[in-house]
């Protein structure tokens, strides 16, 4: 297990000097993620770019750095560098690996040891390890994930913020259909298509989950970009008439999209919860649990819309978020 260690304050980088240390690889999102993803930093964030670091190589990735990586989702890579530029305020060395795929991708790369710190949605977490799992309230599922979580891992505070996944229909369409529920699905007299990424397919709240759980037959329309333009467009366009679309996502509001309640909680809550080694200790721990504190649902959101509709970095939006409540 690497011991990480912070500089002296005489070493510590300056809050607005934090950009420079990373390397910017700013690529637009594209599909799933690579077949080598640690072979070399990627980022992209939205509609924006991000920063990220060199490779990762081994246990402990990067010699004395802690490896910080995010999902193939901008919002993810947000929150992402919130933590590591937290941390680098606190003196540790930080390499960034973003953009590295899907939880099939990533998670084995954080159980080698390749990655140490990696911001997860617990109820998500919870169901890759346990499939089974009966926890429906966010306490539930935090105290759930410390019995499942292989060795070497563990999780830290979850924040308030959740960003869930969530099945959407069009204003017209509910009204057309009295839809306020997944429930109501089953008086919808036309074949249901569902825009969501591939994996959705599989998914424990996915087409299997929905019929057992609310006798509702759906098929998945694959759109590989996360629940973002591609997949508001189809729903909009009506070439859907449902849409996987994460609750955090600004165009719920922008484009008047009905979020479907779900009272059979189909879905368990997805509170943003740090995922990390024990390459950790407590002090760093202790950083990252700062951020999560004052992270919440609105403040989530407010951070994705700005990154899509205002084209700003994570990077440039961290910065800003973590001097706002101090952090920096």
């Amino acid at each position: 297990m690497t011991a990480f260690t912070r500089r002296s304050g005489s070493d510590r980088p300056a809050r607005m000097s934090l950009l420079a240390a990373a390397a910017v690889a700013t690529l637009a999102l594209a599909g799933c993620g690579s077949s080598d993803p640690l072979g070399g930093g990627s980022s992209a964030s939205g509609s924006a770019g991000g920063e990220s670091g060199s490779a990762a190589g081994g246990e402990g990735g990067a010699g004395d750095s802690i490896v910080v990586g995010s999902q193939q989702y901008y919002s993810n890579e947000i929150i992402s560098e919130l933590y590591a530029q937290a941390l680098e305020a606190e003196g540790y060395s930080v390499d960034r690996q973003y953009q590295i795929g899907q939880r099939e991708v990533y998670l084995p790369e954080v159980e080698s040891g390749a990655i140490d710190v990696m911001p997860e949605y617990s109820g998500n977490l919870l169901q890759y390890y346990d499939k089974s799992a009966t926890a429906t309230t966010p306490e539930e599922v935090h105290a759930a994930l410390t019995e499942v979580l292989p060795e070497g891992l563990r999780v830290l505070e979850a924040a308030e913020a959740t960003d869930q996944d969530s099945y959407n229909v069009t204003q017209e369409f509910a009204e057309e259909h009295s839809l306020t529920s997944l429930a109501d699905l089953q008086n919808v007299d036309e074949p249901l298509k569902v825009a969501a990424n591939a994996e959705f397919e599989t998914r424990p709240y996915g087409p299997e989950g929905l019929k057992e759980t609310y006798g509702v037959e759906a098929s998945v329309v694959p759109v590989e970009d996360s629940g973002r333009s591609v997949t508001v467009k189809a729903l909009v366009d009506g070439d859907v008439q449902l849409a996987d679309i994460y609750s955090a996502d600004p165009s719920i509001e922008s484009e008047g999209l009905v979020t479907l309640e779900d009272p059979e909680n189909l879905i368990l809550p997805q509170n943003v919860t740090p995922l990390v080694s024990d390459a950790i200790d407590e002090e760093a721990a202790a950083v990252i649990n700062e951020v999560n504190a004052e992270l919440t649902a609105e403040e989530l959101i407010g951070l994705n819309r700005q990154s899509v509709e205002e084209q700003a970095s994570s990077g440039d939006l961290a910065e800003e978020w973590l001097a706002e409540h101090d952090l920096v």
